[in-house]
């Protein structure tokens, strides 16, 4: 059983990215992403649910019965959940938590250099993911945007997407937001970028997938979600 302080619920293929840091007696530890295997390392709604029928959320302290560590390549953070228990919340966030909770990171976002076609620095090729120790961070960006716009797919059409334009150490970078909170709010508005101070991100490097990991945006985390 492991107390976490919740700092990404996020969307994924087959559920949620939920992870964060643990925090026993007020004090913060190293990361956890809870995933069940049995599907496909998401969490799904019924996996996250607590006794009285919500699910755990962003910046909820929350209880969760684990069955053994489960780290793959450089998501050395992953722990299998014991699916038969409920989840249990403990309490909310407060903004002194979170700010305590900021890693203090000198440099690169995990590797630079490496571009989608629309992202700048959201890249990192396979031989350099493997051999990385970590793939989630909180951080304190600066010159925050939020842009809203239209994207061209894969194979043809496009896409509207919420992206993270940000320096952090001195590096731009522009990742994809998948904070659904964050989604629903911006996807609302027409297209454009939008100044947001005050922030956390947490940021999360995905799976390998064709030949490298994609870094993105999980969680925007304002003192107005408290």
């Amino acid at each position: 059983m492991e107390t976490i302080l919740c700092l990404a619920n996020s969307r994924r293929p087959g559920g949620a990215c939920v992870a964060g840091k643990k925090f026993e007696s007020n004090k913060i530890g190293d990361w956890v992403r809870p995933i069940n295997a049995k599907h496909g390392n998401s969490i799904s709604g019924k996996d996250a649910e607590y006794k009285d029928g919500t699910s755990a959320d962003l910046l909820d302290i929350v209880r969760v019965s684990m069955s053994a560590p489960a780290p793959s390549d450089h998501q050395t953070e992953n722990h299998q959940i014991d699916d038969g228990f409920y989840w249990r919340k403990t309490g909310r966030a407060t903004w002194t938590q979170i700010v305590n909770a900021t890693d203090n990171i000198q440099g690169p976002l995990w590797s630079d250099g490496d571009h989608s076609y629309h992202g700048l620095n959201d890249k990192v090729d396979e031989a350099i993911a493997k051999g990385l120790k970590g793939s989630l961070l909180l951080i304190e960006p600066s010159k925050l945007e939020l842009v809203v716009a239209s994207e061209s797919k894969f194979g043809g059409g496009s896409v509207r997407r919420v992206r993270a334009k940000f320096t952090f150490n001195g590096t731009n970078y522009n990742f994809v937001v998948t904070d659904p909170w964050i989604e629903t709010k911006y996807l609302a508005e027409p297209d454009g970028a939008y100044a947001v101070d005050g922030s956390r991100l947490c940021v999360s490097l995905a799976e390998i997938l064709n030949g490298s990991a994609t870094k993105l945006v999980a969680a925007v985390i304002t003192s107005d979600r408290l």
